[in-house]
């Protein structure tokens, strides 16, 4: 699902209220069975918005260092 930055912003506005019925602009009422939901989807909206975004996490790079011992 393609989420947006309006959907983050109701799921947060949401969770400070402590509403369990959101109405999101890309998947109309949504009702939440409790806070541990509302999280997972609010983290899950966010790790969306930021990969496509381009802010994912940079790449791993790892130096190899050898030598013969001597």
């Amino acid at each position: 699902m393609a989420w947006t930055q309006s959907d983050l912003d109701r799921i947060k506005q949401a969770i400070a209220t402590g509403a369990m019925r959101v109405s999101l602009p890309s998947s109309g009422s949504v009702e939440y069975r409790g806070l541990d939901d509302m999280l997972r989807i609010k983290a899950e909206i966010e790790r969306e918005l930021a990969s496509t975004a381009g802010k994912s996490s940079p790449p791993r790079i790892v130096k190899i260092i050898a030598s013969k011992g001597l």
